[in-house]
């Protein structure tokens, strides 16, 4: 098999983190219309994603197991189905306990399916430009603010919600099931014990038990924690809160595009600054400006200033994102990652969970989002406070032949 294919796999997973993650977060776009057309409230809506990071979180282990056992193409080929399988279910279902439970359970799970596998996946593929690899691979989250979202915003205006939540599900299969049939295990997969003696970290050598009791894997999960807790709300229900101050249901979905772009551009920018002047200060500098942006989100109302403060939010929380495994793996090492990241992740997708229900209880209840940004910024500021407890990372020392 020509060398050349592993770029195959990286254009896949790239293709697939795409539109399981676009499907999953174009609940955002479908969130006014629904609320109106089924009189269900939107915290009833938005528990749906609640259910999908959660689910996402637990999924991401069962799925990561399964790529060990059965490889990475029955896993993404099952993820396709199930994918494809939900969104034409949610879309006919009458009631809102009926698209909670197939819309943030069958969604959620899905979804899972396609980032940690695909990631995984691509590291066994690439001994060089490996950091490159990954990146474009989860760049693919950050185009689903440009495509899918868009997508969904038109066919809800040309036809209505079921028609359009439909539609993608046919969609999704259209364009994952082939793709994950490109999908295969890497011919010489890295072996550590081959490795050449060099400098490794002294966190290399912990065990699991050790690593789950350290004061690092704390400090990094309640940062991701928080981090993503504070973002959550403010992504989720950006599009609402838009359209309440006026903006156009079209415009107001090209102001989460704008932060999906800038997100692109944040990913690149904080990596090379992470090289350069070190992850945790630019990690704790972007948390600050994550914190920030989300207050000044009170004070915004015209779309030039929607498009403005996009460009800084989604740099800053898109950028921030990669920087954790880079963390996770200065701190432990390559020969626990997968289950330190893996932690860390649930917590995150914990994290996630809370931001879209807690935003539509908030506007159900106040009838408007000031206090979502409020709160969202008070937790942003508190992952800067948690991030400068993050100890030293360790020193190499020289590994011995």
């Amino acid at each position: 098999m020509s060398f050349s294919y592993r770029w195959v796999i990286v254009g896949a997973g790239a293709l697939m983190t795409c539109v399981a993650i676009g499907a999953m977060f174009s609940l955002a776009i479908f969130l006014e219309p629904m609320a109106t057309t089924t009189h269900w409230s939107r915290a009833g809506i938005s528990s749906a994603m609640t259910l999908n990071f959660l689910v996402m979180g637990v999924g991401g282990f069962a799925w990561g197991a399964a790529t060990d056992r059965f490889g990475p193409r029955i896993v993404v080929l099952t993820g396709a189905g199930l994918l494809g399988l939900a969104l034409v279910l949610a879309s006919q279902t009458e009631s809102l306990l009926a698209f909670q439970l197939t819309y943030g359970v069958l969604v959620g799970l899905a979804a899972s399916a396609f980032f940690a596998p695909m990631i995984a996946t691509t590291t066994a593929w690439f001994e060089t430009n490996r950091s490159l690899a990954v990146s474009l691979v989860s760049a693919g989250m950050g185009v689903a603010p440009m495509t899918i979202s868009p997508f969904a915003r038109w066919l809800i205006s040309a036809y209505d919600w079921r028609t359009a939540m439909f539609v993608i599900g046919i969609v999704a299969w259209a364009l994952l099931v082939p793709a994950a049939l490109l999908i295969r295990r890497s011919p010489a997969p890295a072996n550590p014990a081959d490795a050449s003696p060099g400098l490794i970290a002294e966190g290399e050598g912990m065990s699991i038990k050790q690593a789950f009791r350290s004061p690092q894997l704390l400090v990094l999960g309640l940062t991701f924690f928080a981090c993503c807790a504070a973002h959550a709300g403010p992504i989720f229900h950006m599009v609402s809160y838009a359209m309440v101050c006026g903006v156009a249901p079209m415009a107001a979905v090209s102001i989460y595009s704008v932060e999906g772009l800038a997100g692109l551009g944040g990913r690149v920018l904080f990596g090379v600054l992470g090289d350069r002047l070190g992850v945790k200060p630019v990690l704790v500098a972007g948390l600050m400006v994550q914190a920030l942006a989300i207050a000044t989100y009170l004070f915004v109302s015209q779309l030039s200033e929607f498009y403005a403060l996009a460009v800084i939010f989604g740099g800053a929380y898109g950028g921030v994102m990669p920087l954790y495994a880079v963390l996770a793996r200065e701190y432990f090492g390559p020969r626990i990652i997968g289950t330190v990241f893996g932690a860390v992740t649930m917590l995150s997708s914990i994290g996630m969970a809370f931001g879209p229900l807690a935003g539509g209880w908030i506007f159900d209840t106040f009838a408007n989002y000031s206090w979502l940004f409020i709160g969202s910024a008070v937790v942003g500021l508190g992952a800067v406070a948690i991030a400068l407890a993050f100890p030293p990372l360790p020193r190499a020392r020289l590994q011995q032949a």
